[in-house]
């Protein structure tokens, strides 16, 4: 089921003035500390010019009580396995893990260029420095994602920096990416895998509620496993916007 324009895009921008978090980090795409910490996002034009990008259709919009807890392009791959007794089967998608950058500032500011994140991220190397706290790369990491099992996506924004929660998620709604989107790595590849509204899926016990996926880049595999390994790995990219109570 695909996301509707106009109720979507009102109920999210609804939701984002009713309580939008405030953020103070470091001197990158999510700092704030030159205007003293103003909320991240803000009721403004460039928020509602945003939604126009969406593809018309119907899904849930976000719970109006929740506030936007981080907005990150995340990078990493989708995985997949192929029975090797049958190649003529399609590979069957067993999760994705991925590095979760802030860009809620950039978000802001700069609405128009949102959406083109991650396919510039996906023609750029997968950064290598979790763990070298002197990276811009680290410094801008909002968290984590991955997946328990094949049905199961978890996000852990719980980092040295800052602490914005974690949450396991059950698939709500879905919608097939727009038929321009990127193709994969280096304009080859094989399409973008779905945009996504995620539900968490013990809403009482964690903090993080609802996440979407949106624009994204690469991800999707071949239509059957000839040729392909038993277990392999698509490179993607994507925009995420993650809800909190």
């Amino acid at each position: 089921m695909l996301f509707t324009r106009a109720s979507f895009v009102k109920a999210l921008a609804t939701s984002a003035v009713a309580a939008a978090p405030l953020e103070r980090r470091w001197g990158g795409w999510g700092n704030w500390n030159h205007d003293g910490g103003r909320p991240w996002w803000t009721p403004s034009s460039s928020y509602l010019d945003f939604g126009k990008r969406f593809p018309g259709a119907d899904s849930n919009a976000p719970t109006c009580d929740l506030s936007q807890a981080v907005m990150p392009t995340g990078r990493g791959t989708q995985n997949y396995t192929c029975d090797l007794t049958n190649t003529t089967s399609p590979p069957v998608a067993v999760g994705a893990k991925a590095t979760l950058f802030n860009v809620s500032c950039l978000a802001a500011d700069h609405p128009a260029l949102l959406a083109k994140l991650p396919s510039i991220a996906l023609d750029l190397p997968i950064p290598s420095s979790d763990g070298d706290d002197s990276s811009p790369a680290y410094q801008d990491i909002s968290g984590h994602h991955f997946f328990l099992d094949a049905t199961t996506p978890c996000f852990d924004l719980d980092t040295t920096l800052h602490q914005y929660g974690t949450g396991q998620f059950k698939k709500a709604n879905s919608s097939a990416a727009p038929t321009d989107a990127m193709l994969g790595t280096n304009g080859q590849g094989f399409g973008s895998v779905t945009w996504l509204k995620l539900d968490a899926k013990d809403a009482a016990g964690q903090v993080l509620q609802e996440v979407y996926r949106l624009n994204t880049a690469g991800g999707q595999p071949p239509k059957t496993c000839q040729g392909m390994a038993a277990a392999f790995e698509v490179q993607y990219s994507a925009e995420y916007w993650i809800w909190a109570q």
